[in-house]
């Protein structure tokens, strides 16, 4: 192990951070994480804090989570690897396959598709989708659909369907056939509509105008998160998921929840869709799956999908897609404890409660600091702060201020993640009621030094 002097010298000139210009990391080091305990990390100065970032997104038990840990050294010491292409499985996916079909029955997933992680469940739900409508005789239908300010990863197909331009300009030109509609983005959007109830009506006749302009048989699946976390932690009006379901079924169009971010009790449901009341035909997740502690994913893929493909005689169903780490055994394992973990803990109820207490701590900060424009969340331990320069015009905050927040909330003990102009706090589902008045107060000192 390098001593911290060599560490120090050596951060960030010969690696490139993801989602970062090199020349900022090179200017700007980013904090060297050295070690972890619970929900608090500490960084090579011995630093302690809060992660109210959970990870990204995907600590939901925490750091110390020991049954997860017994769970991926045990395996490693009986099948390190193995793969699940045609001729071969191992017992810790099979279980893993069998507990996430029990896990999301009422979903109505009943069968899984393995993968390294997010960016790759949501290429896989995408290619599944068109090759769906081909094995029925439908192979027209090779759109996709998305909401703009969606975030689907980093993959082709992802990138295709993200909705933030962030993602894409620099990688166009992306897959062809991908078009998005308004987001019921209540703060921001081209109805300058306020009244959540009413914004997501406008969105859903977005959808029907858009499907009738390229045409309904056109159009494999329209995909969407539950709760918009990358783009701002923006939540829909309950009655929106249910109605893109319902448009969806009466143009023949499949429903992908991306559920990467909100799958396994961050919303405060088991799931986005269940929270919503909605059972999508694929779900793609990851992230918590494996509590962070192993590069692992799995779509979800409902019953009248399944029995699509499996029933099939002409040979179109045979899947030509695939992962060399799809079903690792020691990820399978790893998510197997981190499953049965997170159902000891009934991890959505906690969300839930600190969720609250968090939302409204941010509300009341919200008086306190003009450079808050917007505050969201309300549903389990998805939250966000918008940061506005003239709160009036909406303004949207500069990056020097925003950095500057959450260098002074680091230094007073919360760590959390600026993404663009907002504030976005994602911590573990383990969090107690004293962790939450602890990122309060480190971001109300950060919000009080951009004043």
């Amino acid at each position: 192990m390098k001593d911290s002097n060599f560490l120090k010298e050596h951060n960030a000139k010969s690696m490139w951070h993801p989602m970062t210009h090199p020349a900022d990391s090179l200017a700007n080091p980013p904090a060297i994480i050295t070690g972890a305990s619970g929900v608090r990390i500490r960084d090579i100065d011995g630093h302690e804090v809060i992660d109210a970032v959970g990870g990204l997104w995907n600590v939901n038990l925490g750091f110390s989570c020991q049954p997860v840990k017994d769970a991926i050294a045990a395996q490693l010491d009986v099948l390190p690897y193995y793969s699940t292409f045609r001729g071969t499985s191992n017992d810790q996916v099979i279980q893993l396959a069998e507990e996430l079909r029990d896990f999301f029955a009422p979903d109505g997933l009943t069968r899984s598709f393995f993968t390294s992680g997010g960016s790759d469940s949501v290429e896989t739900a995408l290619r599944l989708a068109r090759q769906y409508h081909k094995i029925r005789g439908e192979a027209g239908r090779t759109k996709f659909l998305s909401l703009k300010k969606g975030y689907h990863g980093t993959h082709m197909g992802g990138a295709s369907v993200n909705g933030n331009a962030n993602f894409r300009t620099q990688y166009e030109p992306l897959l062809p056939g991908c078009h998005h509609i308004p987001a019921p983005y209540t703060y921001r959007n081209p109805f300058n509509e306020s009244d959540p109830a009413r914004l997501a009506q406008l969105c859903l006749q977005a959808l029907e105008d858009e499907i009738a302009f390229q045409g309904g048989g056109t159009i494999a699946a329209f995909i969407m998160e539950p709760i918009l976390g990358a783009g701002g932690v923006i939540p829909p009006h309950e009655s929106f998921m249910p109605g893109v379901r319902a448009i969806c079924d009466k143009h023949g169009i499949l429903l992908i929840a991306d559920e990467v971010i909100t799958a396994f009790g961050r919303t405060g449901s088991w799931s986005g869709s269940r929270h919503w009341g909605v059972k999508p035909d694929f779900m793609c997740t990851a992230k918590a799956i494996t509590n962070g502690y192993f590069p692992f994913g799995a779509v979800m893929i409902g019953e009248q999908v399944a029995e699509i493909f499996e029933q099939d005689q002409t040979g179109r169903a045979a899947i030509g897609h695939g992962y060399t780490y799809s079903g690792h055994p020691v990820g399978a394992a790893a998510a197997l404890a981190c499953l049965e973990e997170t159902k000891r803990l009934d991890v959505p109820k906690n969300a839930a409660l600190r969720g609250a207490e968090l939302h409204q701590g941010l509300l009341a900060l919200q008086e306190k600091h003009a450079v808050i424009g917007d505050v969201r969340g309300g549903h389990g331990l998805m939250c966000a702060i918008e940061l506005v320069s003239d709160r009036d015009n909406k303004t949207p905050i500069d990056k020097k201020t925003a950095g500057k927040i959450q260098e002074v909330a680091y230094q007073d003990g919360a760590m959390v993640r600026v993404s663009g102009p907002n504030i976005i706090l994602s911590p573990p589902l383990v969090l107690t009621g004293e962790d939450v008045t602890g990122i309060l107060s480190a971001l109300d000192a950060g919000l009080a030094a951009a004043s």
